[in-house]
């Protein structure tokens, strides 16, 4: 068994490409991954009909060998997790044990909501950001991927391999996560 746990939440609507890229390259970085059903159902529907298995329903995690909680994007998505007072109240207790979280594209928002992004540097979808400001977040609009202490927050789908890559270098090392972007990129590492 792997010493690291990464769980990534999935709700009906989410952005396909920003939960699987994370697990495609997390696990390529000998890092166990688990997606999970929010609901009671392992079937989850992505926002562009792609219908994912998760690993584990919402109840079945295990929180104290999970390092990381990853929340990917997709309106729909977003909007059923702060719908979900269980993976709300899981996001809190993340933040609050000072595990890293990461978010993508409008997954930020969910922060906002909890009230917990005050004085935080993030980046998210631009047509979101207003929400991320008035919460009292920092929007860095010039940046794809911005990590401030555990949180680590991604600007949109275009931008998912390299949020990845920063996931890995947070869990790992950047030397990890530079051979995994070599290898997908089908250059050599030096």
């Amino acid at each position: 068994m792997n010493d690291i746990m990464v769980y990534i939440l999935l709700a009906d609507g989410f952005e396909e490409i920003e939960a699987i890229t994370p697990v495609d390259l997390l696990r390529r970085a000998g890092i166990e991954v688990n997606t999970v059903s929010i609901t009671d159902d392992l079937a989850v529907t992505g926002g562009h009909d792609i219908v994912i298995s998760a690993d584990v329903l919402l109840r079945q995690i295990n929180f104290d060998i999970m390092e990381m909680l990853v929340l990917p994007g997709g309106l729909g998505g977003v909007q059923a997790i702060s719908e979900c007072s269980a993976a709300m109240e899981l996001i809190t207790k993340t933040w609050n044990a000072e595990k890293k979280l990461a978010a993508i594209c409008a997954a930020p928002t969910l922060l906002a909501k909890l009230d917990i992004i005050k004085g935080v540097s993030v980046v998210c979808y631009p047509s979101v950001a207003n929400e991320i400001i008035n919460a009292g977040g920092r929007v860095i609009h010039s940046r794809q991927v911005v990590v401030d202490g555990n949180l680590i927050t991604g600007k949109s789908a275009a931008y998912s391999a390299d949020f990845a890559l920063e996931l890995i270098s947070a869990l790992r090392s950047r030397e990890t996560a530079e051979k995994i972007s070599c290898a997908i990129m089908g250059s050599t590492y030096s």
